[in-house]
């Protein structure tokens, strides 16, 4: 949904790549710093239980996602390998900022209750539903199909994460933040749902979909369990 705001939102911030691009820093400088800035904060904000301030330094840190690729076009263009390490360090980013919600949720006084058990097994959900939406993309462009559709990306899952920590920061009851855990949860299962179907649907309308029976002769294994 949010995946359509990204050009202007890097007009927005090209003034702060071009200062950063001046300063000598690299866009894998950027990365990394964005990264370990962010699993900082969200260790910090599930620790002390100040959502309002927490969410608020994790959507500036969220910024460096977009200024990386920013860079990197002052550079000259990204590289491969600048690819895969923003790609990477963004998976620990997003398990960062949902393990901030669970140890939130984990020493809330009344953690047994209701509300912030349904917190913390949404946020638990939402960790592998993040990690297999990026993980169908990536397998499917390693076999051949691209899949970057789906109604919760990566930029969505963080908004709502974020706004959801915000409101209950603002002194709204813990039942907001696992209302949006959960909203989280069925976006992505829906969000997995779409990109396997779409991959299902390439896959079958290529004529080189089948994979040759390969075996190995000493045990067997099916090359495409890898």
């Amino acid at each position: 949904m949010f995946e359509k705001l990204r050009k202007p939102w890097k007009r927005i911030i090209a003034p702060i790549a071009r200062g950063m691009h001046a300063m000598g820093m690299t866009a894998n400088a950027v990365t990394i710093l964005g990264a370990v800035g962010t699993v900082i904060a969200a260790f910090i904000t599930g620790i002390t239980g100040n959502l309002l301030v927490g969410s608020i330094v994790l959507a500036v840190l969220v910024v460096f996602d977009s200024l990386d690729g920013s860079v990197a076009t002052l550079e000259g263009g990204g590289t491969k390998f600048g690819a895969f390490l923003d790609s990477t360090l963004d998976r620990i980013a997003d398990w960062a900022v949902l393990v901030a919600v669970i140890i939130y949720m984990v020493r809330l006084d009344d953690f047994f209750t209701v509300w912030p058990q349904i917190g913390f097994y949404c946020a638990l959900a939402s960790i592998m539903t993040s990690f297999v939406t990026s993980y169908a993309r990536a397998r499917g462009e390693a076999v051949g199909y691209e899949a970057k559709n789906g109604i919760a990306t990566r930029s969505d899952r963080l908004v709502i994460i974020l706004v959801g920590m915000f409101l209950t920061g603002c002194g709204l009851p813990v039942a907001v933040l696992s209302c949006f855990m959960g909203a989280l949860t069925i976006l992505g299962v829906i969000t997995v749902w779409q990109r396997i179907h779409k991959i299902h649907q390439l896959a079958m309308a290529d004529p080189g979909n089948r994979i040759p029976v390969a075996a190995s002769p000493v045990d067997g294994t099916d090359s495409r369990k890898s």
